[in-house]
């Protein structure tokens, strides 16, 4: 698993002026259609229906569909990887990394943090290793989004 990290996303000059908020909403929105497109088998009418109705051009819908079908069989394949059990987290570790270059060689000073999630599929019973590098503030995101998880857990098991 990787995660893209919004300097990389922000380095391109065409991007330069969008909020970086919004770049991540769209990022992720993207990530669900292609996921979601992949899951239900979904053939190039019904996503070319489906953009449509999200008030994309025609160019960006033939750009997004030709994409779509070079990846499908690979996408087909890692979501077929997945399982359909969630796969459960036994143990984490961290460590901060301070980037000074990057693979172009530009000058970064950036702190990142890598994690590597210890996980266990009950399917199978092995147990990989997940690993992701982020931002302070994606790491922050994703300790908060878990805090939300589990109290929205605690709220539905008292039921």
């Amino acid at each position: 698993m990787c995660v893209i990290s919004n300097s990389f996303i922000l380095d391109d000059p065409d991007l330069k002026d969008i909020d970086p908020t919004v770049l991540k909403h769209c990022h992720a929105a993207a990530a669900t259609c292609i996921l979601e497109a992949g899951r239900q088998k979904a053939d190039i009418s019904a996503i070319s229906t489906c953009l449509e109705d999200c008030k994309l051009d025609k160019e960006r819908i033939e750009q997004f569909c030709t994409e779509y079908q070079k990846n499908k069989d690979a996408l087909e394949i890692l979501l077929g990887s997945i399982g359909r059990s969630p796969l459960h987290i036994t143990d984490v570790s961290w460590r901060l990394e301070y980037q000074i270059k990057n693979n172009q060689l530009h000058k970064t000073y950036q702190p990142s943090y890598l994690v590597t999630l210890n996980v266990e599929n009950s399917n199978s019973g092995s147990h990989p290793d997940v690993s992701f590098s982020c931002t302070m503030e994606q790491l922050q995101d994703l300790v908060g989004k878990l805090k939300d998880a589990a109290k929205s857990l605690e709220r539905a098991t008292q039921m």
